[in-house]
């Protein structure tokens, strides 16, 4: 369901009112590394509306897309992380938020001394549509008629497939903070999934944004005022973690969650929360023999594919999910039993990746093993065994 006015025009006034004068009402306090700070203009930092800091799980090397980069405090703190052989793309669509955002881009350039950062115009839940092309074409082609607007909409459907504004699997991490939910509720499907696109396969989506732990009734969603100051289009806790799944991610966690509510309207409390997830593998499901032994501390735990693993268990898993459960955020949770004869990628056959499936000791040693050892190096001390 939509909200009942044009919830774009309200989010796009009212931050390009707070790109040109801080507004405090926009803001929720997070702790950023200081060192990260240094060379960011001021007015960025003042003009800064986030409510997490997920530029924390970027690497050097990646390529980092934040969505609704605003005046681009997370793409230059990013850009130092990354270093010169990463990159970041920030995508807005608020124009003066934009223009800060750019204009601030030659400043931190010079100081970092490369520029790895580029700014893009689109919406966060479209993000195969340039829209300054839109422009473009629209300047020469304007819209005056039925087949005026034909010509735009196959103009937008060869654009989006033959020069997105973001190509599918580009992305090691994408990152926002406090704009998914500012997106009309009736797009927030589409939005989740134009994530999942852009990422590489294994790349992760690290998401901060408001969260209520009662769900928003009509009547809130239907003032402008909450929904341009993340009150109304705010997720449901459970429902923050249930679009990642329902959009094909796996391995989320829901990694803070704010103690004290940021703000409380009608009893309902809203807080910062930061969601970490992965785009799985692609790729067949193959047999190598290779298993794995579930840690603990519970007794038995289900991935996002519906495998069980039971404290202690050697289960039976493919070789992507051997990789996966190898990586994180499941490596410590984890022991990889790998096969004393390793099998050719060529060789190997089809896994039934469906359900538990305890794999003996014999699979992954062989079933002609025989091998008898003393025991390794000398347990016993200088006055005998304990």
């Amino acid at each position: 369901m939509s909200a009942p006015f044009d919830t774009d025009r309200v989010v796009s006034d009212r931050y390009a009112a707070a790109a040109e004068q801080q507004e405090a009402a926009l803001c929720c306090p997070v702790d950023y590394d200081p060192r990260y700070l240094e060379i960011i203009p001021a007015e960025v930092i003042e003009r800064d509306y986030g409510c997490g800091d997920p530029s924390k799980q970027v690497r050097p090397g990646e390529t980092v897309l934040d969505l609704g980069s605003g005046g681009g405090k997370i793409c230059f703190i990013a850009a130092q992380v990354v270093g010169p052989t990463g990159q970041v793309i920030g995508v807005d669509m608020n124009d003066a938020m934009l223009e800060l955002a750019k204009r601030s881009q030659q400043t931190v350039a010079a100081r970092l001394g490369y520029d790895n950062v580029s700014f893009r115009r689109g919406k966060i839940q479209d993000l195969a549509l340039d829209r300054d092309a839109v422009d473009a074409f629209l300047r020469n082609h304007p819209v005056q008629d039925e087949r005026s607007l034909r010509e735009l909409e196959a103009f937008q459907t060869q654009a989006r497939q033959t020069s997105p504004l973001v190509a599918d699997h580009s992305i090691d991490v994408v990152v926002s903070n406090c704009v998914l939910n500012l997106v009309d509720p009736a797009e927030k499907a589409k939005l989740f999934a134009e994530i999942y696109r852009v990422l590489k396969p294994a790349g992760r989506a690290v998401i901060s944004d408001i969260v209520a732990d009662e769900p928003v009734p009509a009547h809130l969603q239907a003032t402008p005022e909450l929904w341009s100051g993340c009150i109304s289009g705010a997720f449901l806790e459970r429902e923050f973690l249930r679009h990642f799944e329902a959009a094909g991610f796996c391995g989320i966690e829901l990694e803070t969650l704010q103690k004290d509510p940021w703000r409380t309207v009608e009893g309902i409390e809203f807080r910062a929360a930061t969601v970490v997830a992965y785009k799985p593998a692609a790729g067949p499901c193959l047999e190598h023999h290779e298993a794995v032994i579930y840690r603990g501390p519970f007794r038995k735990v289900f991935d996002d594919e519906g495998h069980g693993y039971e404290r202690g268990e050697r289960i039976a898993v493919c070789r992507k999910t051997f990789e996966r459960l190898s990586s994180e955020p499941y490596a410590d949770h984890f022991i990889p039993v790998e096969p004393h004869h390793t099998i050719a990628a060529e060789a190997a056959q089809p896994f039934p990746c469906q359900g538990t499936k305890r794999r003996s000791p014999r699979i992954t040693k062989g079933e002609n093993y025989r091998r008898t050892d003393q025991a390794a190096g000398d347990c016993c001390g200088p006055t005998g065994c304990a």
